[in-house]
């Protein structure tokens, strides 16, 4: 396993609350690569909009070091812990950290938004469909998803854009059932 921890991996560290910014300049003054997502967004204080430049991970900031030398890292102020499984650090993918570099650079219009997980219950935002909640099956193409949706006791399924779709929070009782979707929906 520590043949796998190089410096050439990038890391997740979980930073304090607001002190992304802080926590990602002291690493590159370190001289250690940092990577740290930001998006415009607009907030409303005192009756005005004001355009802030958040990170897109609160709270998190990515950095690329040799995780058997990680104390430096470690005492960086702001730094809380790296992100780990168990008690070795877990390096996040090489093509995750590419593709939001990429996003990065391009200038495109990035904003958060919420993790979807198939068996997850979500809500249908927006639409003739707003409101209805069902069960996330699973992910058809890049663009579409299956839901299920209880209705009248019975289930039916649905493709619809993933921008619509939201998580719940669980309430406790869930009396919705998954659909058994074939293979030729889900594709």
């Amino acid at each position: 396993m520590a043949a796998e921890l190089t410096s050439d991996m990038w890391y997740a560290l979980q930073v304090r609350a607001r002190w992304e910014q802080t926590t990602a300049t002291a690493l590159s003054g370190k001289g250690y690569e940092i990577l740290l997502p930001v998006h415009q967004a607009q907030r409303r204080w005192t009756g005005r909009k004001r355009n802030l430049v958040t990170p897109l991970f609160p709270g998190y900031v990515f950095c690329r070091f040799d995780a058997s030398i990680r104390l430096p890292v470690l005492v960086t102020p702001g730094v809380i812990s790296i992100v780990r499984r168990g008690q070795v650090p877990a390096p996040v993918e090489a093509s995750e950290i590419s593709a939001l570099q990429i996003l990065m650079s391009s200038g495109a219009c990035v904003e958060p938004w919420p993790y979807l997980e198939v068996g997850q219950r979500i809500r249908i935002e927006s639409t003739a469909l707003n409101g209805v909640e069902g069960i996330l099956v699973g992910f058809k193409g890049e663009r579409r998803i299956v839901v299920s949706v209880s209705l009248l006791r019975r289930s039916i399924a649905l493709e619809i854009d993933k921008a619509l779709v939201h998580p719940v929070q669980d309430r406790g009782v869930n009396l919705m059932r998954p659909l058994a979707v074939s293979d030729a929906l889900v594709g």
